[in-house]
């Protein structure tokens, strides 16, 4: 059998993995950093202490019981060795017949060091949990200073990035002061503090409809959020924010939602790296000049596809789709059966704004409202890995919503740069 490596256990390589084990021509190992997977559209809810990380997460080797052909191996990629077939990692050496990359994206600092070293990222699990007990953390501070301005500090979050995460974890922690912190900290937040959203662009929610980006604005707005448009985050110093537009924010907390860059990969040309680091492909996801290595997800820049001359949008459905797509064209090639250029179905793209609002726009429509935020559940129910995982979010869920208290505000994994001295 030809031996596939999968470099990445995201949405794209997962898929890949599992569609491609089935088909039992193949010897598939699946690496990933990480030896479980995870959902990436729900780390937000996981930093604000409104689901646990379990919810979200999923062993791989708990996943590849039974599959005799699907193995993982833990590491992290450093080098790909093309002309011999072989991919170093940190925790050893792999050869492989078909190399697919599919490690997505990385958090992208823009090259500014001070944000690099003082912001929270939202992109993993590690993140995410780092995320929560940082802001725990400053509001146990704000409790005991005594000074308006030092609670003011502690008691302000600005997030940097208006996109759908920005937006969302915006909304949350918006809904979080509300419910949940004026009754836990009622000394150290009562009238003091505010959530500011900043981007550059002219809306929120960039990529979605006129009507999604209008709907954003007057939830977060009417929630007590402070959106600031057409305006950038330039650094972070001390504990200070300062904009692009020459005023500053106190504030001693920065949440970098503010874009993305793929995964580095050493070893491959320069010539088939564009911009965002992406990894150009033909239309079968073929790397150019290559004959045995693809880039699927977020990882790759596909310009062939009629609809996206551009390239895809970095989304959960493009990963999905383009995985499975690549699964049944390798099977093809073994079984000497000619590939099929691969197509994007858009289904549409929806985005969280609080509770019991959303926004959903499809290729036909938009709507909004209690509806979305309905489907909005439903749809981000089916993805999670394990029975046991959906059950235990719908519970979480539909607890946390009723009582607008979930009880996970557990500082469990503080660092030292963050301990409360």
């Amino acid at each position: 059998m030809k031996k596939v490596v999968i470099a990445g256990g995201g949405f794209a390589g997962l898929n890949l993995a599992k569609k491609l084990s089935s088909a039992g021509l193949f010897e598939v190992v699946l690496i990933d950093k990480n030896n479980y997977h995870f959902f990436p559209p729900l780390l937000y809810q996981v930093s604000t202490a409104f689901i646990e990380s379990s919810n979200i997460t999923y062993p791989f080797r708990k996943m590849f019981h039974n599959k005799k052909n699907l193995t993982f191996y833990m590491g992290s990629i450093l080098n790909v060795k093309t002309d011999q077939k072989i991919i170093e990692t940190d925790s050893g050496s792999l050869s492989y017949d078909f190399l697919i990359l599919a490690m997505g994206t990385e958090t992208n600092f823009f090259g500014n060091e001070n944000v690099k070293s003082n912001a929270l990222p939202m992109k993993n699990i590690d993140d995410a949990l780092q995320l929560r007990n940082h802001i725990l953390l400053q509001l146990e501070k704000a409790v005991r200073v005594t000074s308006l301005a030092e609670k003011e500090l502690y008691a302000n979050i600005v997030i940097a990035g208006g996109g759908p995460t920005g937006v969302e974890i915006a909304g949350m922690l918006a809904e979080m002061a509300h419910n949940i912190v004026a009754k836990d900290y009622p000394e150290a937040t009562s009238g003091v503090g505010n959530i500011y959203l900043v981007d550059g662009g002219k809306a929120l929610l960039g990529p979605m409809s006129t009507k999604s980006q209008a709907e954003a604005l007057h939830v977060l707005e009417n929630l007590g959020v402070k959106v600031k448009l057409n305006t950038l985050v330039k650094d972070y110093v001390n504990n200070t924010v300062f904009l692009g537009d020459g005023t500053t924010i106190p504030a001693a907390t920065l949440v970098w939602a503010s874009g993305v860059i793929a995964k580095e990969v050493v070893g491959l040309p320069a010539e088939v790296i564009t911009r965002g680091r992406r990894i150009l492909v033909d239309e079968f996801n073929l790397v150019k000049g290559s004959e045995n290595i693809f880039a699927i997800g977020d990882q790759c820049l596909m310009t062939s596809d009629v609809k996206f001359p551009n390239g895809h949008p970095q989304l959960a459905q493009v990963a999905i789709q383009q995985g499975k797509w690549l699964a049944e064209n390798l099977i093809h090639q073994v079984e000497g059966k000619p590939m099929k250029a691969f197509t994007y179905n858009d289904k549409g793209s929806m985005a969280i704004i609080a509770k019991f609002k959303a926004v959903v726009d499809l290729p036909k429509g938009f709507f909004k409202g209690f509806f979305a935020w309905l489907v909005w559940l439903f749809i981000h129910i089916i993805p999670i890995a394990g029975f046991r995982n959906k059950v235990k979010l719908a519970f979480n869920w539909l607890w946390s919503f009723l009582t607008n208290d979930p009880t996970l505000r557990l500082i469990i994994r503080p660092n030292s740069k963050n301990k409360a001295a």
